[in-house]
C-alpha cells in the first residue's frame, strides 16, 4: 500500500533503499534519541530492511520531489506494539533524517498515518512514544494532537543494557475526528 500527503509517499521499504536508509540511520543524532543503535554500513541497513522495516504497516518516508526515502512511520497494530495493545489500537512510531528536521514532514506524516489507522483501519486509538530527552519526538505528537497517558521507567530499548524512560501519548478515533474539523489534511 501507498500513503500521499502533499510532500511525501509513505510505501513499502525495498533493499534498494538501503544506501539512503544508511545516510540518515547512520546519524549520532537519529537512532539513539529514539531508542535502537546507529546503522554501521548499507549491509547493516539491507539487513534492518528485511528484518525489522518489511513489517506490516510501516513505511519508508518518501520525498515526492526525488523519489528518495529520508525517514520511516510504521503503525504497530495490537500485540505487534511494544505497549502490549487490544487488535482494536495501534502505536505511531517514526524517525526522519537530521536534514529534514524542523521542515513539518514527520507530522505530516503521521497526520496520514492516524487518517489510514483511524478510517482505513477502523482503529478506535492509537497511541504513540518518546524517550525522556527526545523534545522533537515530543513537539510532533503535541502538534498531531495527541495528549499524556503515562510514563514508564526502566523501559529497555533496541540498544543492548540501555534502560530509558518513556512517556506514553495517545488519541481517540473520536479526539482525531473533532481535531481534523478544523485542520486541513
Amino acid at each position: 500500500m501507498i500513503l500521499e500527503t502533499e510532500r511525501l509517499l509513505l510505501r513499502p521499504w525495498e533493499e534498494r533503499d538501503a544506501e539512503d536508509l544508511y545516510r540518515y540511520a547512520s546519524h549520532p543524532d537519529v537512532g539513539p534519541i529514539a531508542g535502537w543503535p546507529v546503522h554501521t554500513s548499507v549491509e547493516n541497513s539491507r539487513e534492518i530492511i528485511r528484518e525489522v522495516l518489511s513489517a506490516p504497516e510501516t513505511y519508508a518516508v518518501v520525498l515526492k520531489e526525488n523519489g528518495h526515502p529520508v525517514g520511516s512511520i510504521g503503525l504497530m497494530i495490537g500485540e505487534t506494539s511494544n505497549i502490549g495493545l487490544p487488535k482494536t489500537e495501534g502505536e505511531i512510531g517514526y524517525w526522519i533524517g537530521v536534514p529534514y528536521w524542523g521542515r513539518g514532514l514527520i507530522p505530516e506524516a503521521v497526520r496520514e498515518i492516524l487518517r489510514h489507522g483511524f478510517v482505513d483501519l477502523n482503529l478506535s486509538k492509537i497511541w504513540c512514544g518518546y524517550f525522556d530527552g527526545n523534545q522533537k519526538s515530543k513537539r510532533v505528537q503535541e502538534k498531531c494532537g495527541f495528549h499524556y497517558h503515562h510514563s514508564s521507567e526502566n523501559v529497555p530499548c533496541a540498544i543492548e543494557g540501555l534502560l530509558r524512560t518513556e512517556h506514553i501519548t495517545c488519541q481517540t478515533k473520536e479526539e482525531w475526528s473533532n481535531m481534523k474539523e478544523g485542520i486541513e489534511y
